[in-house]
Order: structure tokens, then sequence, then C-alpha cells
């Protein structure tokens, strides 16, 4: 079970530098993750407009949770925050605090897109101070690529094509490339809506069965919320699943 959350984070958030002004002041989206045949946990995503050093940024919040029986053994509480410069669609500053069992990480990342490095703060470990690192252009965190991905249009989301991108996940940076399968009608717990299969690569062995052992899908408009992920694991399955929405800028088109 560990770092179950952590994983749906991974899989979830993608790439670039794209104005964002798809996404509502104060939307909320929550997921309900499944472990196998278990109720596993809870994961929420919630947005605000505000502003970072002056500039105009997307304040978006990531929580993740273990429920019920999985949290009387192993308990996990997951933060992410990032500021996402809503003109370029690149992070500014980034915090990954999670508590996972007995697994403690808190580390802040600050951004510098102009010279392609970034500062590395470990919030846990003070005496570890802060470090320069040498960045790639376009870096995405783990939740900026995610918003950038929804705002990208439905032709630049149409089927067969592939994104190859960058995601700084805690210390290190982890290449992607991504690919829009095609489409579906997919069954949710609020009727059938139109979507996206999405197909992340990923890296076989640590933590996946398959090197394409993960499958997403978002809404097929304006939108593009997530609706459904499912990943094999080198040990058991994942799935999250919609179990909520608030404020979504544009009307979701369900059907019974």
């Amino acid at each position: 079970m560990k770092k179950i959350l952590t994983l749906f984070a991974v899989l979830i958030f993608f790439l670039g530098s794209a104005q964002i002004d798809n996404i509502a002041d104060g939307e909320s989206i929550s997921l309900r993750i499944h472990y196998g045949f278990l109720n596993a946990g809870t994961a929420n995503l919630t947005t605000k407009k505000t502003t970072y050093k002056g500039i105009p940024h997307l304040y978006v919040k990531g929580t993740g949770a273990t429920t019920g029986a999985v949290k009387a053994f192993f308990k996990v509480e997951d933060l992410y925050e990032s500021f996402i410069n809503t003109a370029t669609g690149l992070p500014s500053f980034y915090v990954r605090n999670v508590r996972e069992g007995s697994y403690r990480q808190h580390l802040e990342t600050a951004f510098n897109h102009d010279n392609n490095t970034l500062i590395l703060t470990d919030k846990k470990t003070p005496a570890n101070g802060s470090k320069v690192i040498k960045s790639v252009k376009g870096v995405q965190d783990m939740l900026s690529c995610f918003y950038y991905l929804r705002s990208k249009s439905s032709e630049e989301l149409k089927v067969g094509t592939i994104i190859n991108m960058n995601v700084w996940i805690d210390d290190e940076m982890f290449p992607f490339q991504l690919k829009v399968t095609g489409t579906e009608n997919l069954k949710t717990k609020f009727g059938t809506i139109s979507s996206l299969k999405i197909i992340p690569s990923v890296k076989s062995g640590r933590v996946f069965k398959e090197k394409e052992g993960v499958t997403m899908w978002v809404s097929n408009d304006a939108n593009h919320i997530p609706l459904l992920l499912k990943a094999e694991l080198a040990v058991g399955s994942l799935k999250a699943s919609i179990d909520d929405y608030k404020n979504v800028k544009y009307p979701l088109k369900f059907t019974k």
C-alpha cells in the first residue's frame, strides 16, 4: 500500500507551457481510490486564483488520504501545492509534504525558468539547507503538468497525439510520454460521458508491471477533468474514479 496516493499523483499530472484559462476560480475535484477490492482512500484537487511575487498565478492544492480499513494499518496524509503562472502554464513554486506510514518528506521547489534551474529545500531536515539544481526547459511539477494538459484544445489532444514531457517529482526529473489513444463513452456515478483515453508510458519494474501499465480517461470537452485512472502495479492494481466536482468552468454533459 505504500505511496499509493503518491503514485496516483505521479500518473495524473503532465507537462507544458501555455496559457491556462479554462480553470475556474474555486474549482474542486474529488476522486475515490480503490486498491484491488479495497476502498483505499480519496484524492482532492482545488484551485484558487492568486498572485505570486506580484504575478497572476493559479494556486492548486492536492490532498490524498487513506480511509477505512486501509487507514487502520497504513495511514497516508499527503499534501501537494503548486503556484502556476497563468500566462505561461509553468510552475513557480511547488510543495510536496507527505506522511505515508512511517515515511515523511517535506520538500519545496522554486523554479527559475529563465535560466533552467530550480532551488530545492528540504523542510523536513533544515540542516540539509537548499541546493541549486540544473533543470530543463519547460519542466513541470506533479500538479502544474496536469493543468497544462487540461488547458490544451481539442485539436491539440486529438486521437494519435503524442506528448513528451519532463516532470519534477520529489528531488528527481522523470521523463514521460503521453499518447491519446481514442475516445470512449465512459460510465461514471453521474452518468455516461464522452471521454479521451490516454496512456502515459512510465518506467516499469520499480512500480508498474508494464511500460504502459497505466490508462486514464478525461472528459472530452473544454474542461478535460479526470474521470478514471487504472494502473497495474508491481503488486496489485489501483483505480481512481471521479467522486465529486464543483465550480467546473464548462457544463459537463452526462447522460443516463
